[in-house]
């Protein structure tokens, strides 16, 4: 026996409207994906849309079977936040006393909102994420490479060669 389906047969103008929802949720994280890209982070063109367009499919599909208004909708949500969180931790790379990629792990989670919000059809709230998002990396990105210099390690002076006699 076939599993029931939410519906037999989608109409056209809804199908369409999913398809928006789908490329807008892309294009938005387009430049962040292209900045990290560029910069040659572990996640970057590929990752980020499509985390969007995840996301957005994740809503989309929610809301066609439970309904807006379910309190299955809390689920679904709780899902993507760890679930992008999962991928997020696989950004995070450790070495030394060194953590990398906690900007890009927090980055791609903005992202996953970005396509939820779109997938709800909150577009100014994931216009405004996306764009913040893409300030950060690229306005605050440079400036903390710029910062001070970090201090030695613990028991060595600044032009210690770490030599002994």
């Amino acid at each position: 026996m076939a599993p029931e389906r939410a519906a037999a047969v989608t109409p056209w103008p809804e199908v369409l409207g999913h398809l928006r929802d789908l490329l807008v949720a892309y294009a938005l994280v387009l430049p962040v994906g292209w900045h990290q890209e560029r910069e040659e982070r572990s996640a970057g063109l590929r990752t980020f849309p499509l985390v969007a367009v995840a996301s957005c499919g994740f809503v989309l599909v929610a809301i066609a079977v439970l309904g807006l208004r379910s309190s299955g909708q809390a689920r679904i949500l709780e899902g993507l936040i760890t679930g992008i969180g999962f991928i997020g931790g696989g950004a995070i790379l450790k070495g030394g006393n060194q953590v990398r990629g906690t900007a890009t792990a927090a980055s791609l989670w903005t992202t996953g909102v970005v396509g939820g919000a779109v997938g709800y059809g909150l577009y100014d709230i994931a216009a405004i994420l996306a764009l913040v998002n893409f300030l950060t990396l690229r306005v605050l990105g440079p400036l903390k490479q710029e910062g001070p210099p970090s201090p030695p390690p613990a028991g060595r002076r600044v032009g210690d060669t770490g030599d002994r006699v």
